[in-house]
This record gives C-alpha cells, sequence and structure tokens, in this order.
C-alpha cells in the first residue's frame, strides 16, 4: 500500500511538471503569455479536467511561497532608501487607490442586493490584486524597475499592509496561533504585529550578515543555499504568526539585505526555487477554478466578474489621472491591477469562519477572483495589441551624448581594484562582485568600495549582478580556470557586452582568444614588463624617443606573434621571438662574407 502511495504521488508531481512543461511553451508560442498558459495547464490537469488532483487549495497553501520569495527578490532590489522615496506612492496613492476602489466596489455589492457586510467583504477581497500576476506580468515586461512599475509595486506593497486591518475588521484572529494565546482585544493583534516586525527588524540588521559572512567563508554552497531558504521561509512563518502576510515578511527580509554584500548570491540561489513555487501557484489557481459553481450560477458570476472589474479598473484609471499620470500609464495600470488576487481566499476564508459570508457567496466570489485572475492575462495581452502604448519615461535618463554606461567588475584584487578606478573617474555605474569575504571587508573598511559577494562563474549571479544591462564586463580574478568559465558564461549569456579578460600567462590569453570568451585580453605582466624594459633602453643611454621606437616595434613584433600563435599552435611565431631574429641576422652575415 504504501509503495502504491508513493507511485501515485510521484505520478502528480508528474503530471504537475509535464502539464508545465507542454501548456507554458505552447501558450508563449501562441503569444497569449506564460501565466494563462500555467492556469490552462491547472485547468486541464484539476478536478474539473484530468481529475489528477482533487483538492487544488492544498497545491495553493504550498504554492504561496513562491509569491513569497518573488517578494523577497523584489525587496533585495529596494534598498531603504530607495523605499523611504517611494512612503508618498505607497502610503498616499496605495491608500487612495483602495479606498476608492472599496468604496465603489461596495456599492456594486449592494447594487446586485447583498448585504451591507457581504458587500463590503466581498468588494475588499476584490481591491487586493494578485502580487503574482502582476508582478509576473511586469518582469516579463522589463517594467518592474520603471518608474510606471514602481508605483504598481507600491500599490502592491500596501495593499499587503492592509490584509492586517482587513482580518482584524472580520474579527479574526491570526490563524497560525490559538485563540486562547492572542489577547481577547484588536489591540492585541496590532501589538503582535508590531512585535514581530520589530523581530524581523532586529534579525536584519544584527544577524544576517554575520551569519552569511560565516557561512561564505565556510565556502559551502549548499549551506548557503539553505540559509537563504531559511532567511525567506523564517521571515514569512514570524508574520505569519504576527498575523501579518508572509510575503510582507519576505518582502521586508529582502530589503534589510538589499545593501548586503551577499544580495546577488541570495538572489540567485532563490530564483530556482522562486520560479517553480510561482508557476506551481498558478497552476493550482487553475484548479481551483469549480466548473460546477460556474455553471450553477454562471449569469451571477459572469455578470460579477464583468462589473467588478470595469469598477475596479475605472477606479484604478480615475486615481492615477489624479495622481497626474499620463492616459496610456493610467489605462495600462487599470488593465494590469483590474483583477483580484490570492489575498481574497484568505479573507473570504476568514468571514466565512467569523460568519459573516455564508459558503454560497464565498464559492461564487472565489469563482469570481479566479476567473478575474485567469483573464488578467488575456485582457493584458489585447491591450498590448490594440491600445495605447506608455510612453518611454525620461525619468533618471541622461542625453545620449552624455549617457554612463554600466560596468561590472568579476574580481577586486590588485587588477580589479586599478583597473576599476577609470570607470569611477569617468562617473559610470559600476558593480563589483567577488567571493573572498575577505576581500569584500576591506574594500568596504579601506577604500569605501561597496563589493558584493558573489560566484561570477554562475550564469544566475551575473544575471542578478546586472550583467545584462552591462556595457562591459571585466574579469579581473587571479584563477586562470575560473576567468576562462567566467568569460565563456559571460559571453555566451550577455553578447552585447564586451568581455574584458586579465590573462595568467601568454597560454591563458590564447586559450581566452580561441574560446571567443573574451573580446580583449591583457596578460597582467605584459604592460609592467614593457614599461620596465623602456626604463632599461632608457639607461643605456637612448632618448626617450628612440626607447618609444624600440618599445613599438617589441610590441608589433609581440602582437604579430600572437595572432600567428591564435592560428596555429604554440610554437607558429617563434621565428618572430627576438632572439631568433638576432640569430638568423648573424647567421645572414656569416654566410654573406667572403670566404
Amino acid at each position: 500500500m504504501a509503495v502504491e502511495g508513493s507511485a501515485n504521488d510521484l505520478v502528480r508531481v508528474v503530471s504537475l511538471l509535464g502539464a508545465a512543461v507542454v501548456g507554458v511553451p505552447l501558450f508563449k508560442r501562441l503569444g497569449l503569455g506564460s501565466v494563462l498558459g500555467y492556469l490552462a495547464a491547472g485547468l486541464a490537469i484539476g478536478p474539473f479536467g484530468l481529475r489528477l488532483f482533487d483538492d487544488p487549495h492544498a497545491i495553493l497553501h504550498v504554492a504561496e511561497l513562491g509569491v513569497v520569495m518573488f517578494l523577497f527578490v523584489i525587496g533585495l532590489e529596494m534598498q531603504p532608501s530607495h523605499l523611504w522615496s517611494l512612503r508618498r506612492q505607497i502610503f498616499g496613492l496605495g491608500s487612495l487607490q483602495c479606498l476608492v476602489c472599496g468604496l465603489l466596489l461596495t456599492l456594486v455589492g449592494v447594487g446586485f442586493g447583498f448585504p451591507l457586510a457581504v458587500s463590503f467583504v466581498s468588494a475588499m477581497g476584490f481591491v487586493l490584486t494578485s502580487t503574482a500576476i502582476v508582478m509576473q506580468l511586469l518582469g516579463e515586461r522589463g517594467d518592474i524597475a520603471a518608474p510606471r512599475g514602481q508605483r504598481i509595486v507600491s500599490i502592491l506593497l500596501f495593499e499587503d499592509l492592509l490584509i492586517v486591518p482587513l482580518l482584524a475588521i472580520v474579527g479574526i484572529a491570526p490563524p497560525a496561533l490559538d485563540a486562547a494565546a492572542v489577547a481577547p482585544s484588536r489591540w492585541g493583534v496590532v501589538g503582535l504585529a508590531l512585535g514581530a516586525l520589530a523581530a524581523l527588524v532586529a534579525a536584519g540588521v544584527w544577524l544576517l550578515n554575520p551569519l552569511f559572512r560565516v557561512l561564505a567563508t565556510a565556502k559551502a554552497r549548499e549551506v548557503m543555499t539553505a540559509a537563504a531558504l531559511l532567511v525567506v521561509l523564517g521571515a514569512a512563518l514570524l508574520m505569519q504568526l504576527g498575523g501579518l502576510s508572509m510575503a510582507m515578511g519576505a518582502f521586508l527580509a529582502g530589503v534589510l539585505l538589499s545593501e548586503s554584500t551577499f544580495r546577488h548570491q541570495l538572489e540567485a540561489d532563490i530564483e530556482p526555487f522562486r520560479g517553480l513555487l510561482l508557476g506551481l501557484f498558478f497552476l493550482g489557481v487553475g484548479m481551483s477554478l469549480d466548473l460546477a459553481v460556474v455553471a450553477r450560477n454562471w449569469p451571477l458570476i459572469a455578470a460579477g466578474v464583468v462589473a467588478m472589474m470595469a469598477v475596479k479598473a475605472l477606479c484604478i484609471y480615475g486615481v492615477a489621472r489624479l495622481a497626474k499620470s499620463s492616459h496610456a500609464d493610467a489605462l495600462d495600470r487599470a488593465v494590469l491591477m483590474a483583477q483580484g488576487g490570492e489575498f481574497a481566499f484568505v479573507l473570504f476564508a476568514a468571514a466565512l469562519g467569523a460568519g459573516v459570508i455564508d459558503a454560497t457567496v464565498n464559492a461564487n466570489m472565489t469563482a469570481i477572483v479566479v476567473l478575474s485572475m485567469a483573464l488578467t492575462p488575456l485582457v493584458v495581452l489585447l491591450h498590448g495589441r490594440f491600445g495605447p502604448r506608455p510612453a518611454t519615461s525620461m525619468e533618471g535618463v541622461e542625453a545620449a551624448q552624455d549617457r554612463r554606461a554600466s560596468v561590472l567588475v568579476i574580481g577586486f584584487g590588485r587588477v580589479g581594484q586599478i583597473a576599476s578606478q577609470g570607470v569611477v573617474a569617468r562617473g559610470a555605474s559600476l558593480t563589483v562582485i567577488d567571493n573572498d569575504t575577505q576581500v569584500i571587508r576591506d574594500a568596504q573598511s579601506y577604500l569605501g568600495f561597496k563589493v558584493y559577494y558573489g560566484d561570477g562563474a554562475r550564469a544566475d549571479v551575473l544575471h542578478a549582478a546586472g550583467a545584462h544591462s552591462a556595457s562591459a564586463i571585466l574579469v579581473c580574478v587571479d584563477d586562470k580556470a575560473a576567468a576562462t568559465r567566467i568569460a565563456e558564461n559571460a559571453k555566451a549569456e550577455c553578447p552585447h557586452a564586451r568581455v574584458l579578460v586579465r590573462a595568467f600567462d601568454r597560454e591563458h590569453a590564447l586559450a581566452l582568444v580561441k574560446t571567443g570568451g573574451a573580446d580583449y585580453v591583457v596578460r597582467e605582466t605584459f604592460e609592467s614588463a614593457m614599461l620596465l624594459g623602456r626604463e632599461a633602453v632608457l639607461a643605456t643611454g637612448a632618448t626617450p624617443e628612440e626607447a618609444d621606437a624600440v618599445m613599438a616595434d617589441l610590441r608589433r613584433l609581440d602582437g604579430e606573434r600572437f595572432d600567428l600563435e591564435v592560428a596555429g599552435d604554440a610554437f607558429a611565431g617563434r621565428a618572430l621571438v627576438l632572439g631568433h631574429l638576432r640569430n638568423k641576422e648573424n647567421d645572414d652575415a656569416t654566410q654573406a662574407k667572403p670566404a
């Protein structure tokens, strides 16, 4: 029996993976996007399709961790100073949108004939936009870091905060705690939430960086990955125990680590889990669409979906225009955020437990929210094809003739420190990564450089460090094998960037050029030897002009020899070594003498 149960579990796992592998590429090929592919795949294998799963909510419960990890990664990109600069958008724009949408959607519920309390809970559940869907769509478009994307992220953060007072309003204590352990007053709930926030901030400020320094020194990559997962899941658990959103806890943990030297390594370690679990979340949403409920109440559900999405979109558009966004930006935001979200399920379950809504209303509203989530990628696709395109924001962008290139430096030892000086003097933006924690500490203490921890040989770390947007990648590590791997990966992942590599010696330089990983190679001893040679020529009595001519000739011969060796083998340019040239000249002179 145990073997049979294990086989059934394996069949389900294979079904989930197979549905995603088939559905997502197919829908992307059709131009419908990955989110809609996940939703359709979930519907196909769920209780109302092939019936391979009968409890989609169990999958959703686990898959919510994908949303949690997504918010952690977003938090890593937001330094506290940047988050502080968004405070007006988070609390101003976010509160205004939620207030207006909540009021008008409540009126929609009353208009459908429901009591005020039921209408309010249903409306506020629909106000809570799907963070997972919106962030996925923003990420696919590359808009998360854009000003319009940052405004949307700010509103989503406020909505995450809003779940706390909403749960308090429906009179529900945090589900992860026993009711007897919580103060009966709502002030006790608020105090518990504030205590959880304070504990998370204290851990982030005084505990996390020392912990990661110890683990990095041990050089156990799998332990670093485990620690990254521990931070994300631990922060989520702490917030859940405090009655707050798990996603908000993960986001806050990310913000606290956003200025850490380990941020790029953490992002790279979390990324595979985030992608898998977020895909699983969308599969679960597709499975949870109860087609039987939709069939029984289809007039009410269809009218509810249209009415609530239309009213919410109009509210978002109006608030955006009031905040002086352009017509195209306001319309884009309205289309993206017109759906209900995953936190609606939490609120509806709480309201059902408190007796505010009954099981029928819960089933109908869940179906309305799920349908709105499923329709959003399709509506966004239609808007992208037929609607006005948001104007490209020039905020923070300088004139083309004075643009500043982004440069990534990998390895901050003797060579990296000197090579980066020219970039700094030019004023270009610079990111530096190294996998030696002592180098990172020394750079911060003595040089004032912010160096991040990361293994530059990993493609995911390169992307996390911004290599995909860099115009140049300087590989300055002192390990021949590592430098070759980094150069090859950098060129394969970022073909648009110039890959400039420090070579250990001539043999290493030849290997780098032959593999095609480097656009420019510098042997670490060549230039210093040439300068020493010039001084030696001057010491023999040559003028500076004569010394420069001699060294230019030597540089030309070395370059010709190197080209021959690249085309042939290590001995192809042997005839151009100066000693061989002098011996040949002496042999020719001897043969020319008369007998």
